[in-house]
């Protein structure tokens, strides 16, 4: 059985399919899958589908992109919603500094008000970075973000940092790149990490794994990434797929 740690079943991409994606998702073994809502609308859909859904939980907050949009009423909302008991996180939370629409000084207060506020509710929280590893680093260290620890997201930095971000109770969630022949650094931190450290997710729609790099990604795919850490480790993909889950079930207190 696998745990997809990271999905937009609420994006745009399966307004028309989801339920169909999710029985996919089932015949493939994804026994749970964790939904990410990142703004007012994926927030509320994620909502419908944690009760629609037994095995679907949420993990909710604010994208870096779009910080400029978020309010405190946004932030007081997300607070109230986290106390729903399949509200297993806050996020994705963090920077992004490969685009321009929100100044980064707007996304670093952000990021700091979000770690903040999983520390007044003890959820973990799920990090997004990209291009802006050393701020992303800083600010958790700076905010004992370690009290509530969370999950680096579809991790693509170096084994050096995912190490200082397991010293600070972060676990490293590997996605469909992995499994990309030219991605050097995301296989070394499949080799390099421990199993206990490591999660599995498919970030989908987006980055969906070898062979279907370029498509739709969807939960059902989650297994291609597991497979391919298990090829890395030389190890079963049982052993993976059995460690993984635990882990995600640790950190997010599923039931």
């Amino acid at each position: 059985m696998f745990i997809d740690t990271h999905v937009h079943l609420n994006a745009d991409q399966y307004e028309h399919d989801v339920e169909e994606v999710i029985q996919r998702a089932i015949e493939a073994k994804v026994e749970k899958m964790v939904v990410v809502g990142f703004d007012t609308k994926t927030i509320t859909i994620a909502m419908e589908l944690i009760e629609k859904y037994p095995f679907i939980y949420g993990v909710i907050g604010w994208h870096p992109v779009d910080a400029v949009d978020c309010t405190e009423e946004d932030l007081q909302w997300i607070k109230e919603l986290s106390v729903h008991p399949k509200v297993v996180g806050i996020g994705e939370t963090g920077l992004d500094y490969h685009w321009d629409k929100s100044p980064k000084d707007i996304q670093q207060e952000l990021f700091r008000k979000q770690i903040r506020l999983a520390k007044e509710v003890n959820l973990p929280i799920v990090i997004h970075n990209r291009d802006a590893t050393g701020d992303v680093v800083r600010i958790l260290q700076e905010e004992a973000a370690g009290e509530v620890g969370g999950i680096m997201h579809c991790y693509s930095g170096s084994v050096e940092t995912a190490k200082q971000c397991i010293d600070m109770n972060f676990l490293i969630s590997l996605g469909g790149p992995v499994t990309f022949k030219n991605a050097r650094m995301p296989k070394e931190v499949a080799i390099e990490i421990p199993l206990e450290k490591l999660l599995i997710e498919t970030d989908a729609p987006y980055l969906a794994p070898h062979p279907y790099r370029g498509k739709r990604n969807e939960p059902s795919y989650v297994p291609l990434v597991a497979e391919e850490i298990a090829r890395l480790k030389e190890i079963s993909v049982e052993e993976v797929a059995e460690q993984t889950t635990k882990n995600a079930i640790a950190l997010f207190r599923m039931k």
